[in-house]
């Protein structure tokens, strides 16, 4: 980097000097190495080369915007040629010789500010509010796919301004030339480059017109991209919403056609957002397919028709990830590269206001066209949920229409609380899936509270329904619903039970002998989250050494036991109790303990995935012996 250097003021170099009698320090420019900062343009600021045209689009309607500021008639046009070369032209308000020298020859000055950061008052900048760009920095895009780039233009201040013409090398130099009148009979300004011959893709005229529909599709101005033929293709097309249509139905219908276009599906509905005060129109569309929390929706957003990005996703709240909008705004602030939204207090607004807008949509369905709330809980529920969760008014009005997973099947909590005053809640899938079937057939109420927020909207249903009890699962509930067996039949069955407990004791459960509903059910694990964070503890500080097993051994806590509860009632259990041979009673309690944590779903320990081989081939064995002996011509 190179420096000039100019003597300062005395005055100033008096009063920065501190030590007496030093010698009068001057005042150093930086020099900008435009390769460099090319460079640092194309790798960190701009995504992709393909924001060139991007920016040539801009500078074009702001210059328009500037020029039908002070003459609200003059023409309003771009016109793009791509025949390998390219070539922009917009009827804007140009520039002098004058502006050559501040905005094109200066990098990070732009013609909306003054060189103090102020406003030019005068020329491009008289309209600033109408402007996309506020950078400086837009022209460098063109760097990126070229090394030098034309500039002819003739200004629109006076009628008898001189045509000037700037060549920009991507080097730092430049020259600049006054044409004759001839070169540009009417005021604007044309840009041209010649891309290099490793960009050279990016101004084929296919790859132009995909890129100025991506970018300026929503332009107020007109677009068209021309190419070596002169064969015209219009770019700019009126937003949906804000074309008049002869119905409501033949409005929705052009919303929902542009949804399809732009994003590739039919939405399940289509909400209008207005926002005046931001100027911002559009549309979010309910995504028809459910869509995971965590995945972030594209949102287009377009400043003043200009795509800003097509990846936004603080527009709208978190919760509403079930939506895809488009919209075009003009209150809200670029970032610098303008492939993002400004995050400030606007933009803040602006996302609670969206928000508030859904939300008016949702709570509205439930009045104005049940059929499609219907259709819509069925695929977003989860989304809808995570509102309620923290939306009072919501909650009251849409908690009836959720449906949860019961005891009862998959019902709506109104539904089900009419049919069990009492209701318990499992806390996890894996308890709820343990206690599901016997719950079911003793009568008991039990919701599976182990998806996300089912619990905590289940806890707060008394709230909407005045007399209806709810209370976290116990296991000692599902066992006081169990019958206990004759003690005639227990004590028969009291060798198989020894065996069993036995067996099962190396997994920290014991084994009990009840009878219970449905009787095709041979036997049920009962576990407690604390039983089984002890032993996944235990199971830690087996496996760690030193200081780590230490502090494992310390938080040992003693808790309940996991219970096998074997049913009584099952033919098979009952052949199980009478086994006379130990071997045969292992393998059995063995299977019995398999089968009841498959039951559960939950992840088996490699000691369980070993006992449930072991019992299966043991059994497969037992079974092929017992055919051999049964079988008097079979071969020794």
């Amino acid at each position: 980097m190179s420096t000039d250097s100019t003597p300062l003021d005395p005055k100033t170099a008096a009063a920065g000097s501190a030590v007496p009698g030093a010698a009068t320090p001057t005042a150093h420019t930086f020099q900008v190495d435009l390769r460099g900062l090319v460079d640092l343009l194309s790798h960190h600021l701009y995504s992709s080369p393909r924001v060139y045209l991007r920016e040539l689009l801009q500078n074009a309607v702001d210059a328009i915007s500037a020029r039908r500021a002070a003459d609200p008639s003059a023409p309003a046009r771009i016109t793009v040629r791509a025949d390998g070369d390219l070539t922009v032209t917009d009827t804007g308000i140009g520039i002098t010789e004058a502006d050559v020298h501040t905005f094109l020859a200066t990098i990070g000055r732009s013609s909306k500010r003054t060189a103090d950061g102020g406003l030019d008052n005068s020329g491009l900048a008289a309209a600033r509010s109408d402007f996309i760009g506020q950078f400086g920095i837009g022209l460098l895009a063109c760097f990126v796919v070229a090394d030098e780039i034309t500039v002819v233009s003739r200004s629109a201040k006076s009628p008898d301004a001189p045509v000037v013409e700037w060549r920009g090398h991507s080097d730092g130099r430049y020259t600049i030339t006054t044409l004759p009148a001839s070169a540009k009979p009417e005021p604007g300004t044309t840009v041209h480059l010649t891309p290099r011959p490793d960009a050279t893709r990016w101004t084929r005229h296919d790859q132009v017109v995909e890129l100025a529909r991506h970018y300026g599709s929503l332009l107020r101005h007109e677009v068209t991209v021309t190419d070596a033929r002169g064969t015209a293709t219009r770019i700019d097309a009126p937003a949906p919403w804000d074309v008049r249509h002869g119905s409501p139905l033949a409005r929705r219908e052009a919303l929902t056609a542009y949804c399809r276009d732009t994003f590739d599906f039919t939405p399940l509905d289509t909400i209008e957002l207005d926002l005046p005060l931001v100027g911002l129109r559009g549309a979010a569309y309910v995504l028809p397919d459910a869509a995971p929390p965590s995945r972030r929706a594209g949102h287009r957003v377009h400043l003043k028709g200009m795509l800003v990005s097509d990846q936004a996703d603080d527009l709208l709240p978190d919760w509403a990830f079930f939506v895809r909008c488009v919209v075009d705004a003009d209150g809200l602030r670029p970032t610098a590269s303008r492939e993002g939204l400004y995050a400030d207090e606007t933009l803040a607004a602006v996302r609670e206001a969206c928000g508030a807008r859904i939300r008016d949509w949702l709570t509205g369905l439930s009045a104005s066209d049940p059929a499609l709330l219907h259709r819509f809980i069925g695929v977003h529920h989860l989304a809808v949920k995570a509102l309620a969760r923290y939306d009072d008014e919501l909650l009251r009005m849409l908690l009836p229409w959720l449906p949860f997973e019961t005891t009862d099947g998959n019902v709506t909590l109104d539904e089900f609380a009419r049919a069990h005053p009492v209701i318990l809640v499992a806390r996890t899938v894996e308890e709820f899936r343990q206690v599901a079937p016997i719950a079911g057939a003793a009568g008991l109420g039990v919701v599976n509270g182990g998806y996300t927020y089912d619990s905590d909207l289940v806890h707060r249903l008394p709230e909407i329904r005045p007399g209806t009890s709810v209370a976290d699962l116990d296991p000692g509930t599902v066992t006081a619903h169990l019958d206990t067996v004759d003690p005639s039949a227990e004590l028969a069955a009291a060798a198989f039970l020894a065996t069993a407990r036995e067996v099962v004791g190396r997994f920290d459960c014991d084994v009990a002998l009840r009878s219970f509903h449905p009787a095709s059910a041979p036997a049920l694990l009962l576990d407690n989250r604390e039983a089984r964070h002890e032993r996944t503890r235990a199971r830690l500080a087996d496996e760690a050494d030193g200081l780590w097993a230490d502090i494992l051994g310390s938080l040992r806590a003693e808790v309940p036991r996991a219970q096998l509860v074997l049913n009584h009632l099952n033919p098979l259990v009952r052949r199980a109790a009478t086994i006379p041979g130990k071997e045969l009673a292992v393998i059995a309690a063995e299977a019995l303990y398999g089968q009841a944590v498959l039951l559960t779903r939950r992840p088996l320990t490699a000691g369980e995935s070993a006992l449930l081989n072991r019992s299966f081939l043991g059994l497969l064995d037992h079974a092929m012996l017992g055919r051999d002996a049964a079988d008097p011509q079979k071969e020794s």
